[in-house]
């Protein structure tokens, strides 16, 4: 495990330098405040110290506080690392997200089999994909304080390490009810990588670099999805292929990535690599001043019965999370809702055998992949928009452009879908459209995410696990309403009325890029 190979690197850092006779702020370029050893904690420190009253040590006024000096320069900052070092972070990421999100996907073509091997409904079915989404919302909840406790890398590591062991399980179901549970489960070890990967790269890269990296990660997020039915579409549609191939072969994939993260992905959680320091420093000197922020922030216990009403009342109190949030329910629910309504949309409309029906969802692919490929522009852009120096910020309202663009082509890409659900109409109509659509969901992604992330700073964590709650929960429960409603009102009516609400939500991207700055103003959790 590289994290521990890492923490060894940090003792080995520390004793050099104290041997070496560098004490207080010297060490390790000033990550430790050393005028005095008497400092005067910051103001957001004090209620800290009054939470750690149960820790190993109590903090008082001839306590060393471990932090960094110099944040521009100090190699112990994850956003310091050379770019080589980060890309190929984010790289490993990347693939651990794109797994676990490909196995939302990784059944839905397989619903007329699995239904009648195990002799439930369609709908009864689609329970597989639902489960799957609700194991991520109800995870997404504690997901983030357990990362601020134990570090993002063992979260990611014991999280997916479990994941391995359910999608074996879901590919070993003998029955509905063990494929039902096992599927929850999947979800549940799903969510830890699927809700805190927007706090890793807040971890390691500045704002504008932001904008060329979290491109990859969205599409990571949203690609998965809708590539995972193209293999399962003709492995379930292929006679000598039982329809379960489909995990065993995320099994392999993602055992693969699991072990290529456990041997390149660091820890990048910069308040515990700063508890990690003070700890070396205490063995080392013997003095047990040294301390850190994040090792007196209280037990993880207090920091889940703090944290786990804050999702709930950012949704309700934050007109940011909240309008922003239902954007990416109605994204979400279209999203996986297309995983049944294809059937409808493609296969009933046009008579495609199930291995085409599954490459239709290559137009949403597509679409978001072209969007993703502009990444360099849109970092270009960024670039030219702020200051010239190292660590320059980026309004948040700047992030809402590909949002502004995007939203007004869903309604569009809903009613051309819809209104031209005929058999004499083309199907590249149909696909042309789910490519649009697959535009408009990156670029919502994205510019939802970003502008959370620095509008909320240290808050920016918990109002994403809000939404990631929100959009999973709603979109499972659409997931089983999916078959019900296009058979019940049709493609073209289901199409209708999404994409009226989807006119209803275009104008909150340019609403916000024009109010937003007020609506943090009168926000107590927004910087």
């Amino acid at each position: 495990m590289l994290s521990v190979l890492q923490y060894r690197k940090i003792g080995k850092d520390v004793a050099r330098h104290v041997s070496a006779g560098i004490e207080g702020g010297s060490i390790a370029r000033g990550t430790v405040d050393s005028n005095n050893t008497n400092p005067q904690p910051r103001a957001d420190d004090e209620e800290k110290i009054k939470q750690s009253q149960r820790g190993e040590e109590k903090k008082d006024g001839n306590s060393i506080w471990v932090r960094l000096d110099d944040e521009e320069n100090d190699p112990l900052n994850p956003k310091n690392w050379s770019l080589r070092s980060r890309s190929k972070n984010i790289a490993v990421l990347s693939l651990l997200i794109f797994v676990q999100a490909w196995a939302g996907g990784a059944e839905s073509m397989a619903n007329a089999k699995a239904s009648a091997e195990f002799g439930v409904s369609k709908v009864a079915e689609n329970l597989s994909t639902a489960m799957y989404l609700f194991g991520i919302g109800s995870g997404a909840l504690v997901a983030g304080p357990v990362s601020e406790t134990v570090g993002r890398n063992p979260t990611y590591l014991v999280s997916t390490f479990f994941f391995l062991f359910f999608v074996l399980g879901s590919a070993m179901a003998p029955n509905f009810a063990a494929q039902v549970v096992c599927r929850y489960l999947v979800g549940l070890a799903s969510s830890a990588t699927l809700s805190i990967n927007g706090g890793s790269v807040r971890d390691q890269f500045r704002p504008v670099k932001r904008s060329w990296v979290f491109p990859l990660i969205a599409w990571a997020n949203v690609t998965a999805p809708v590539l995972a039915p193209i293999a399962g579409g003709w492995i379930a549609s292929h006679p000598r292929l039982h329809w379960q191939w489909m995990d065993w072969i995320t099994l392999v994939v993602a055992a693969a990535v699991w072990l290529l993260a456990v041997l390149c992905l660091p820890e990048t959680y910069l308040p515990l690599l700063l508890d990690w320091k003070a700890k070396h420093l205490r063995r080392i000197t013997g003095d047990g001043r040294y301390v850190s922020e994040h090792g007196s922030a209280g037990s993880f216990a207090s920091r889940l019965k703090e944290k786990l009403p804050l999702p709930f009342i950012f949704f309700v109190t934050e007109p940011v999370v909240g309008v922003l949030g239902l954007y990416l329910v109605l994204l979400y629910v279209l999203l996986f809702s297309f995983l049944s309504g294809f059937d409808y949309i493609f296969k009933d409309t046009y008579g495609l055998p199930m291995g085409f029906v599954g490459s239709c969802f290559g137009a949403i692919a597509t679409g978001t992949t072209v969007v993703t490929l502009c990444a360099p522009a849109l970092f270009s852009w960024t670039r030219h928009k702020t200051e010239h120096i190292q660590g320059a910020s980026v309004k948040p309202e700047f992030r809402l452009w590909p949002g502004i663009i995007a939203a007004p082509l869903l309604p569009i890409a809903l009613f051309w879908l819809g209104w031209t659900n005929y058999s004499s109409i083309s199907i590249w109509s149909g696909l042309a459209a789910c490519f649009v659509f697959g535009m408009v969901l990156v670029s919502i992604y994205i510019s939802s995410y970003e502008y959370i992330i620095d509008s909320y700073g240290d808050h920016a964590a918990t109002a994403l696990s809000s939404i990631t709650f929100v959009r999973y929960i709603v979109a499972g429960g659409m997931v089983m309403a999916a078959r019900p409603m296009y058979e019940g009102i049709g493609v073209h009516w289901t199409m209708t009325w999404l994409g009226c609400i989807a006119s209803i939500l275009a104008p909150a991207p340019l609403l916000f890029r024009l109010y937003g700055k007020k609506l943090r103003e009168k926000s107590k959790y927004a910087e």
